[in-house]
């Protein structure tokens, strides 16, 4: 009898003990996924039609599959739904996109190709968000990189993931000052607040490097609008350039480039974007050696970004150039996580000041000043794809390479932005 009460406790004490761990580690796992089986809408709005089309129908492509990835492993739980709307590039598109937003209660929006769209937007959703307590949205920049946006126009509900054109500046003019062969520079962009801020902090930052460089020409076009790009790189050959610099995107840059080739003209091109669609096609073999990207990431870097890419090219037989979707998702999962919840205003808080190792680049910071990242930025030369450098956008059999580095305190900006924040942080 007492040994079968001492295996009867024995066995209650086993029970109890695997009661209590069984009940830490449901405790621990809803510590660790906050917000399980959660779905949070996120309203994509950028151009899928238009010259523009072919960049937003990349970029769309890129949010759903990241959202896919992230929904499957994120350390707050949530599932990511991307509703995606044409704005042809237009804000007032864009802000009828807002509109149906709200109205289907969606509380992150998405938007990137166009300083021009982004500042209606913010102006908008600072006014709906004052006006309507409880029913906040969150605006999530992946690509306008107006330095504006985090410094007039800074905003509580603004948090921007690719790095701004004084950043970018900031690092071309610094692998530019020890190009000694680059002495006369032609400064061309699309005319609006995007095209004109690379203008104006070309000409202050290589002022201040390399006050020898002339700046023997500054033009702009119409954003979006123009077919043949022969008359500017006429202009460009007059003017004895050896180098242009350029912010020019998407059609734009794709048609001055093929321009370029088709004028004879073989000087240096110093850009943000000649990884976006179309443009790697109109090099095609030429231009090694002379066109330049600097941006937050490339296509060689390897690791889980190498692992990212051939998923998304292995898919849809496209390129994955938009990385700072990867870095928006990384921070919306650590803040709902960290918030433990899905709210606008807590996951905003939340991300302030939030440091990530990410999957590219090392550590980065969304600064909790302005909302703008802080990250690593690269420089890369237009060459043929090779053993250390494999990949090769549009099956070009041509690359990106890395050529120089740039650490966060090295591209990093000052800012004069003056946040306005809600209560409650």
């Amino acid at each position: 009898m007492k040994s079968a009460r001492r295996s009867l406790s024995r066995n209650v004490f086993s029970l109890t003990v695997g009661a209590a761990l069984a009940v830490s580690a449901g405790v621990a796992m809803a510590q660790a996924k906050p917000l399980a089986g959660q779905t949070v809408k996120l309203m994509w709005i950028d151009p899928l039609t238009g010259l523009m089309g072919p960049v937003g129908t990349n970029q769309v492509k890129t949010q759903q599959y990241l959202a896919e990835r992230f929904s499957a492993s994120n350390p707050a739980g949530v599932k990511f739904e991307i509703v995606p709307v044409d704005n042809k590039l237009s804000p007032t598109e864009s802000l009828n996109a807002l509109k149906s937003a709200i109205d289907q209660g969606i509380r992150y929006v998405i938007q990137g190709n166009g300083s021009s769209v982004a500042v209606p937007l913010i102006d908008a959703i600072n006014k709906h968000n004052e006006r309507n307590p409880g029913k906040e949205i969150v605006f999530l920049n992946e690509a306008a990189v107006d330095p504006d946006l985090t410094n007039s126009k800074c905003s509580f509900w603004h948090f921007r993931f690719d790095a701004d054109t004084t950043m970018k500046m900031e690092a071309i003019t610094s692998y530019m000052k020890d190009q000694k062969d680059i002495k006369k520079v032609f400064i061309l962009g699309q005319n609006y607040s995007h095209g004109q801020q690379v203008s104006r902090y070309a000409k202050e930052y290589l002022k201040r490097k390399r006050p020898d460089i002339e700046i023997v020409g500054d033009d702009l076009h119409p954003l979006a609008q123009v077919r043949d790009f022969a008359p500017y790189i006429a202009k460009i050959k007059a003017s004895g350039a050896d180098t242009v610099i350029t912010g020019n995107w998407g059609s734009d840059l794709a048609l001055l480039v093929k321009a370029a080739n088709e004028g004879g003209y073989t000087g240096k091109f110093f850009t943000y974007y000649t990884g976006v669609t179309g443009t790697p096609s109109a090099l095609g073999q030429t231009g090694a050696g002379k066109v330049y990207q600097i941006a937050y990431a490339h296509y060689n870097m390897g690791g889980e970004m190498n692992t990212i890419m051939k998923g998304f090219k292995d898919k849809f037989n496209d390129d994955l150039y938009t990385g700072s979707v990867i870095r928006q998702f990384e921070y919306l999962g650590a803040a709902m996580a960290k918030a433990k919840s899905t709210d606008p205003v807590k996951v905003a808080f939340a991300m302030e000041g939030m440091k990530i190792k990410s999957a590219f680049g090392g550590e980065t910071e969304m600064r909790k000043t302005d909302h703008q990242l802080q990250q690593t930025l690269y420089m890369t030369v237009w060459q043929k794809a090779d053993a250390k450098n494999p990949y090769s956008p549009e099956n070009t059999g041509m690359t990106l390479a890395p050529v120089a580095t740039f650490e966060p305190y090295v591209s990093s900006t000052p800012t004069s932005c003056q946040m306005q924040r809600p209560a409650g942080g």
